[in-house]
């Protein structure tokens, strides 16, 4: 916003950093004018956040910095007693949400003055949206079980203390090793993991099987496949709704792999989507014939999933990772590309995620070409896929296991049918 102050007389040249700040508070205000408890509305808000650039202000120009602590303390204090006096609330509300609604607007204001304007803005949005959806997060935290609120703070451990401890240097044989990345991997993963868990409790299990596959693909394609074989092999009635959740579970996985992809290699998306996208679409194909010829529409049951960001669960996946990204380099640097490919139908039998984040990882260090990448994945995925179909029969029975295979085969054939293709393009 500072471009505008070149239009501006020198003596208006801060006005840009008020308006901003009454945006904010306009918007911070208009959300409390709604709630008949709150004794801050949309003037007070407004007038609020204008007192806290100026306080800066003043501050500034004056040289006299406790201006601003003196000016957050009048705010609270002001509205402290306005409770005060009228403490009776119809909601029973004690009023603190708005008291520290008001005194974070002051800050605000204070952090649009020291040119902080975008994120100032960021969390005033940020901010209104905790006072706006009020109904919704009490009621998100009224059907958080126990187990649910463990996830999140282990997952808050994996990430915040953990992570920021680990030391970000390589060590071991070829630089493979590299503590911080490893787990920067294991909080990527738990968290994919985590954000599927949450919807999966959230939503999943009133939704149909179209969204509980989808879902439970995000949390866990293998527990998905084992549970849901398990579903068709003690009730016949169970065949079409597992077959479907299954197909579209294992489809997930592709969509994970482009998103990591996405999120830690950009530059090999133009090789590595076409290969998805041709697993995806038939996959597609397979899943909506499935639904209509076998009709999933008996009543779900449960799905039980483990907790994806459990230290036990982490430490294994970041065992197997750093295991694959080590083997991964021997066998490079001793076999060449057979030795990728041999650690990718291994890996690729038991998780995916290993040696794709493995793979990317040495892309990322210059030691793996991008058609060896994409070569990698790909046997990964399909290694994947026929250990899901041998998991699908042995558990499942045949019945269901034969829609199941042809859903998941149709995967397959669109991947190597693109991977095909791409190889006769490049060529």
């Amino acid at each position: 916003m500072d471009y505008l102050t070149g239009w501006l007389p020198a003596e208006l040249s801060a006005l840009p950093r008020y308006i901003a700040a009454l945006a904010i508070g306009l918007l911070m205000g208009l959300e409390r004018e709604r709630n008949p408890a709150a004794k801050a509305g949309l003037r007070t808000f407004a007038l609020t956040a204008l007192l806290g650039v100026l306080a800066a202000h003043l501050a500034t120009e004056l040289e006299v910095p406790w201006l601003i602590v003196a000016g957050l303390v009048l705010v609270g204090a002001m509205m402290i007693a306005a409770y005060l006096r009228s403490p009776a609330q119809p909601d029973g509300d004690p009023g603190t949400t708005t008291v520290a609604a008001l005194m974070l607007c002051y800050g605000l204001g204070v952090l649009v003055w020291h040119a902080q304007i975008q994120l100032a803005v960021m969390l005033g949005i940020g901010a209104t949206m905790l006072l706006y959806f009020k109904p919704e997060l009490r009621g998100i935290s009224q059907h958080m079980s126990r187990r649910d609120l463990l996830s999140v703070l282990q997952f808050a451990v994996l990430s915040l203390i953990i992570l920021p401890l680990l030391p970000n240097r390589d060590y071991g044989p070829y630089g493979a090793l590299n503590p911080y990345q490893i787990w920067w991997m294991v909080v990527l993963i738990s968290g994919v993991g985590l954000a599927g868990y949450a919807a999966l409790r959230i939503i999943g299990q009133r939704r149909g099987s179209v969204v509980l596959g989808v879902l439970g693909g995000l949390v866990s394609s293998t527990a998905t496949t084992l549970a849901f074989s398990r579903h068709a092999r003690a009730s016949a009635a169970m065949l079409p709704v597992a077959v479907v959740v299954i197909v579209l579970a294992n489809l997930m996985v592709l969509v994970r792999l482009g998103v990591l992809a996405a999120v830690l290699a950009p530059s090999v998306l133009p090789a590595l989507l076409p290969v998805l996208a041709g697993g995806l679409a038939t996959g597609v194909v397979g899943a909506v014939y499935g639904v209509i010829r076998l009709h999933p529409q008996r009543e779900l049951p449960t799905l039980e999933m483990g907790n994806p960001t459990e230290l036990r669960t982490a430490l294994g996946f970041g065992l197997i990772y750093a295991t694959v990204l080590l083997a991964a380099a021997w066998l490079a640097d001793w076999l060449g590309n057979h030795g990728l490919y041999a650690v990718a139908v291994v890996s690729g039998l038991a998780d995916v995620a290993a040696i794709t984040l493995s793979s990317l990882r040495l892309y990322n260090l210059d030691r793996m070409p991008v058609e060896v990448l994409v070569n990698v994945i790909t046997l990964a995925v399909l290694a994947n896929l026929v250990f899901k179909s041998v998991l699908a029969l042995v558990i499942g029975g045949w019945s269901m296991a034969r829609h199941a295979i042809a859903g998941m085969g149709a995967m397959g054939l669109g991947m190597i049918a693109a991977w095909v293709i791409m190889r006769g393009f490049s060529a």
